[in-house]
């Protein structure tokens, strides 16, 4: 690994197996409350801040009071997974490690707001890890927009042609391209399609293999062009 560029990662189903988490609740919610394609409309949502989550949803549920939802989600989140009981996605503190002894500079770029994203990274012995952590809420445009990680970026002093992204979300992918950054995309909940296997460097199976492909990687190379 080479200490001349920067890695940015996402949090949720990259740092930690949230998503899958999160989602449960909402199936139990949905269950409840008798809506229809939940997890349909959870997926839309995935990457996203709240702003533009509470528009997927409200447009899917506009009788729905999402603020009551969205309440009652993240107390039973909170219930069983907090202080620490999150789980970790295999390989996550090794790259952590290894890119920290190699001096690289090293952000945390989430759609979740900052104060919950540092939190659970506390709660979790990663924070010290990061440099910079932006949140959904420090910025105006929700991923696929590029905004979050050019700001994550210019929080490293980092160029964003020398950026290397983890994502596991289409959104989050998306944004890393148009942020022209080098996107390494670990799936999470949704498989890669043609779009994601074009704007993304690499698909990559699991953490263990970021750190492989990084290791073999030079920080010079021009990022692969995505086809027409």
């Amino acid at each position: 690994m080479r200490a001349d560029f920067a890695v940015l990662f996402d949090m949720d189903g990259v740092i930690f197996d949230s998503e899958r988490a999160v989602l449960a609740v909402w199936r139990e919610l949905a269950a409840e409350q008798g809506l229809e394609k939940i997890e349909e409309v959870f997926l839309r949502c995935v990457g996203t801040n709240k702003a533009r989550t509470e528009e997927i949803f409200r447009a899917a549920y506009p009788a729905l009071d999402f603020a009551r939802f969205d309440g009652e989600a993240r107390r039973r989140f909170r219930s069983r997974w907090s202080g620490g009981r999150l789980p970790q996605k295999p390989g996550v503190r090794e790259l952590l490690q290894a890119l920290r002894e190699k001096g690289m500079p090293l952000a945390l770029a989430s759609s979740t707001e900052t104060a919950v994203v540092r939190q659970e990274l506390d709660e979790a012995g990663l924070l010290g890890f990061f440099d910079a952590v932006i949140g959904g809420d420090r910025v105006t445009r929700s991923k696929p927009d590029p905004e979050i990680f050019l700001r994550a970026a210019a929080g490293l002093g980092a160029e964003p042609a020398r950026c290397f992204v983890i994502e596991d979300s289409f959104n989050g992918v998306r944004a890393a391209a148009a942020a022209g950054m080098r996107p390494l995309m670990v799936p999470d909940l949704m498989p890669p399609d043609e779009e994601m296997r074009c704007l993304a460097e690499a698909v990559l199976p699991d953490l263990y293999a970021v750190g492989a492909y990084l290791e073999k990687t030079p920080a010079c190379e021009s990022a692969p062009k995505p086809s027409p």
